[in-house]
Order: C-alpha cells, then structure tokens, then sequence
C-alpha cells in the first residue's frame, strides 16, 4: 500500500514539474511517515529500500526544478536547426546570439517561382560560370592601403556598378555628414574650418574603421529604403555567408560557385523586410559580415532589388527580356547603376520621361538625386545626361565609361554653386531640355521653341527669332550661341562687364579595382623577372579649371597671350594634361581643363 502511495506521489510530482504554470508542488511522503506503518524502515526488504530511494531522489530532483523554473514553458523544437542560418555575434559589444535567440530574424525564403524570376531578371537564362564567379567572388570591403583606405576594393570586373554607387555613398557620409557616423567633431577627422563652413581635408588615412564601417552601414539603408519608396527596406543574406567571411580573397575562391542555378539561390537566400531604419540599420550592423563575404555584392543587389520589388523592377525598364547583368562580360547595366542611385531601375540618363507617340515613351530620371552620375558615353554624343543627375545635391559622381564604373568627387559643396548667369543657363537648359524628344540629340520643335521662349522669358529680336526657326526645328548649340551673344536685360546672359571669372578647384577620382602599378619598373619587373606587378586601387587629385562662360571666338582671343606676355613665366598656364576621365568631366564643366602628378586617372 506504500509503494502505491509512493507511485502516485511521484507521478504527481513529475507532472506538475513538465506544467507551464504549476500549482504548490505536492511533497511525496517519507516511508516512516505512512499512514499503514506496516513496513518500518527496519524490516524493509533490500530491493524495496533501492526502489524507494531511486524513487525519492527523482522526486526531489522534480520538486527542485519546479523551484527553479517555475514558469518555464513546455520544450519546443528550435526551429533554428530547420535553417542554417549562422549564429550572428556582435564583436563590438560582446554579444552572441544564439540560433535560438535569432527566431524572430531567420528570414523568409524566396519562393521557387519567386527565384526563378529573380535569377532570370539578374543573369539571363544563359549565364556563363565565368560571370557567375565575377559576381559570387565580391565582397563589400575597404582597401588596406592606406592612401586609399576609404574605397572599397573591386577584384572581378561585373560587380563594379554596385561598388561605385554604394563608394559615392559611402564618400557622402564621410566628407559631409562625419557627425552621423559617430564623430565628435567636425574639425575632427577629415574636416577643417574654412570661410567659416566645413571642408573636408584629405587626410583620409586618418579615418577609423568604425567609422568607415558606420558610413557603409548608413549608405546602404539609405539605398535600400529609397529603392523601398522610404517605406521599407528588404536584406537578402545567405545561409552560409559564415564560410566565406574571411577577408582573404584566396580562400573565397578557393571554393566552387555559392550559386550556379535559380534552385541553388533558394536553397541559401534569406531576407528580411524592415519598415523603420533604426532596424534596418541594426539588421545590417548584425550581418555586415555577410556583405563582406564573396557574396557580398550581389547580396546587396538582390536587397535593393527585393525593396524595389521585381514587378516594380520590370515595370521600370524598357526592355524587361533583357538580363541586368550584360552578357558577354557580366557588366552592370546602366538600370543597376540607376537602380542603386535614384531608386528607379530605368535604364535612360535623361531626365523625365521621353514621348515616342503611340502611347509608347521611354524612362529616365524622375528626380533629382542625392549623388549623381557622368558618362565618357556622352563625351561621344551616345547620350545625354539630364540634370538630375548632372547636378546631384552633393558634388559625388559616379563615372561610366564603356565597361566600367567609378568615382568622381569634391571635398568642398562650393565646386556646384552658380553664379548668377549660371543659373540662368541652367533655366534656359532645363525647359530646353524637357521639350527634347531627341533622346538627347539636342534639338526641339519650333513649336517647342517657343514654349521655352515663353517659359524662359526670352525676348529675341524678330529678325533673329525668325532666323532661328527657319529650319523647322531648333539644335540646341545654335540656340545657345544667340543666348551667349543677347544681353541680358533681353533674358540672354552676354557679359558686357567681363567680369564673369572661372573657377578653380581641386577634385578626387577613386577607380577601385586592382590595376598593375607600373610605377617604379612593374612593367619590366613582369617582363624580366616573371613577378606579378603590386595591384592596388588608385586615388588621382586633380586640379580643375574652367573658364569664363564666353563665346568661343571669345575665349580664344582672350585665351591666346600677347607677343609681348609670351617670354613671361608669370602668365604662363598650368600644363593642361588629358585623359578620357576630362572629356567627362567637360560634360558637367565644359572646356574645363585638368592637371594632376602622376599616371592619368583611368576609368577603365
């Protein structure tokens, strides 16, 4: 009759300890306490006494932690190990979270038809290996020389329209917001009091690595929530990103492709949508290894993709068939670029919207831009850059050429600002330009002609307005010469006085990829002795200066010195040097001229 008693004192016991919120736990009685007292602790037998206390400690131990864990739930399976999601661990505070921890920050899985899409929007369906190891084999990282220590770092030749947008980024929250990046000071750092406004210096070996690490972090939730309409911001992180985090480009592509295929991508991809930046900013702090990782690049794509939306994607682009991601090379198109720059992945540099009649129109730039974009294209009359993205709101220029990005920029805001009769030319462009159905070609209708007449508050002589439109349409050069020569009480904007001047000022070109140094013998180091040449990102300053904004009959008759001045030093120019990176840089200012130390900067 004890051992039943026991037996259902201890299954009592052992129920109320497995509850979620237990009752007083019930004490099993001791054998010399039962009621019967029929068998004493002296006459029990060996192996009841073994039964007994083999009982009474597994009570206890259930009594004990029913003490301890009063409100402990009931065991669930830890979904973690459902998904390899690697553990996240916060160096700078010493936290780690557990797989358990990170429940609620797993992520989604795209669906099959989901990837099959976005595999198809970014690559084709024919993508070769070599394009797919261009865009698995990059990370997200900055360079290790010191000289060009705020860049990051481009090893393939696909990923480079990713790179430089988020480079421009990056360079506007150093130079101009180094508060927002957990700066004390302005004067701190890379800023320096001058004329009572701040400009950046170029000390920029001095920049921590906290704080380049705050500007990435900072850059890429701003691009992800403004290709989200600043309502939400989507991360794509990989499920195995914890193999690849190292820093050593060697070991990363020591292993095969991460991806060959649309079910390789669903098998690792993960995302998260935040509708809030202070948590979108913690979600990337948490993982910035991930984007530093081979995948780093393309996870970032993907990101702004996804807050885009792909519908939204495709709606943007003329030719939705066509891969993001060009073949044969595995360059980033111009909608990538446009993409991580405007948040729209239109696939035009001009402004606007352009009419083809019929209801058909092709798409540009809506809006202007935080920082902006040139192109050696136009130089070549190939296109036409509009405004927005000519004149972005910070001086930061992302540089296309043919077959690769980089980056242009200034350390002084002061480098955009116009003066009276520049901005009268931008006004006069503007309207021009927004009447322009050429698709860049530079002219317009007379019908157009005069709206912009109208708009601009241009009053031309009638013998001039006629000559003007006696073609039937109206180029824009020819148009801009009768502006340059009309006075300015007319709305033109000849300067009587002279007294225009031109500016002068420095600019920085930052080409991120690994580039042979021929300096100091590499070429015949590589030839005689078989050595690789030392391969490092290059940072070029430049000196710019751009003239008067006269005619050029003016400009050469004033440029051309005298007899006499010609024996002067003192009136002698800076030698004016050329590479294709000026002929760019005239599409922003034009018959600028450029002068640096050292090799040409090279956009290619």
């Amino acid at each position: 009759m004890a051992d039943h008693q026991e037996d259902e004192d201890l299954k009592l016991a052992l129920k109320m300890s497995m509850q979620y919120n237990p009752p007083e736990p019930k004490r099993s009685k001791p054998i010399e306490e039962s009621g019967s007292g029929s068998q004493s602790g002296g006459g029990e037998s060996p192996e009841a006494k073994s039964r007994r206390l083999q009982r009474e400690l597994m009570a206890a131990a259930a009594e004990k932690r029913m003490v301890l864990f009063p409100k402990s739930p009931p065991p669930v399976q830890n979904k973690a190990r459902d998904l390899p999601i690697a553990v996240v661990a916060n160096k700078d505070d010493g936290v780690v979270k557990s797989g358990e921890e990170l429940g609620s920050d797993l992520g989604k899985e795209l669906s099959v038809e989901e990837s099959d899409q976005l595999f198809s929007m970014v690559f084709g369906n024919e993508v070769s290996k070599s394009v797919l190891a261009q865009w698995t084999n990059q990370g997200i990282r900055f360079s290790p020389d010191p000289e060009t220590t705020i860049g990051l770092v481009q090893h393939e030749g696909g990923p480079c329209g990713v790179l430089a947008a988020l480079q421009a980024f990056v360079l506007k929250y150093l130079i101009y917001f180094p508060d927002d990046i957990g700066k004390a000071s302005p004067s701190k750092g890379v800023w320096t009091l001058s004329k009572h406004r701040y400009v950046a210096s170029d000390s920029f070996s001095s920049v921590t690595e906290e704080a380049k690490t705050r500007a990435l972090v900072k850059s890429m939730c701003e691009i992800l929530f403004m290709c989200g309409n600043n309502n939400r911001a989507v991360i794509a992180t990989s499920t195995n990103f914890e193999d690849s985090s190292t820093n050593q480009r060697d070991e990363a592509m020591a292993g095969g492709l991460p991806i060959e295929s649309a079910s390789d991508l669903q098998k690792i991809l993960r995302f998260e949508t935040f509708t809030t930046q202070s948590s979108c900013l913690n979600k990337l702090q948490g993982t910035i290894t991930a984007f530093q990782s081979r995948m780093g690049a393309l996870l970032f794509l993907i990101s702004a993709l996804l807050s885009r939306g792909l519908e939204s994607i495709q709606a943007d682009r003329d030719d939705p068939d066509l891969p993001l991601v060009t073949a044969p090379f595995g360059h980033a198109s111009q909608e990538i670029a446009n993409l991580l720059l405007c948040g729209e992945a239109v696939p035009n540099v001009f402004d606007g919207r352009m009419d083809l009649g019929g209801g058909m129109f092709l798409k540009g730039i809506s809006k202007n831009v935080e920082v902006g974009f040139l192109t050696l294209l136009e130089s070549l009359n190939f296109c036409k850059v509009g405004q927005n993205l000519k004149c972005p709101k910070w001086p930061i220029w992302v540089i296309g050429s043919e077959s690769h990005y980089t980056v242009l920029f200034a350390l002084n805001p002061s480098v955009q600002e116009e003066n009276e009769l520049e901005l009268r030319e931008s006004q006069i462009r503007r309207a021009f330009d927004a009447r322009d159905q050429s698709g860049g070609g530079g002219f317009i209708s007379v019908e157009a002609f005069h709206q912009v007449v109208q708009e601009t508050n241009i009053r031309l002589p009638t013998e001039k307005l006629n000559d003007i439109c006696a073609t039937g349409f109206i180029v824009w050069s020819e148009l801009w010469q009768v502006i340059l020569e009309l006075d300015q009480n007319l709305g033109g904007i000849k300067d009587s006085t002279g007294m225009m001047g031109k500016k002068v000022f420095d600019i920085y070109h930052f080409n991120g990829i690994a580039k042979s140094d021929i300096n100091g013998g590499g070429q015949a180091m590589a030839v005689e002795g078989g050595a690789v040449p030392t391969q490092r990102p290059r940072l070029t300053k430049l000196n710019v200066s751009v003239p008067p904004k006269w005619t050029p009959e003016e400009y050469m008759s004033c440029a051309m010195p005298s007899s006499s001045e010609k024996d002067s030093e003192v009136n002698q120019p800076k030698p004016v040097q050329h590479a294709p990176l000026v002929d760019c840089i005239r599409t922003r200012w034009s018959r600028a001229t450029c002068s640096w130390t050292g090799d040409p900067p090279s956009i290619v």
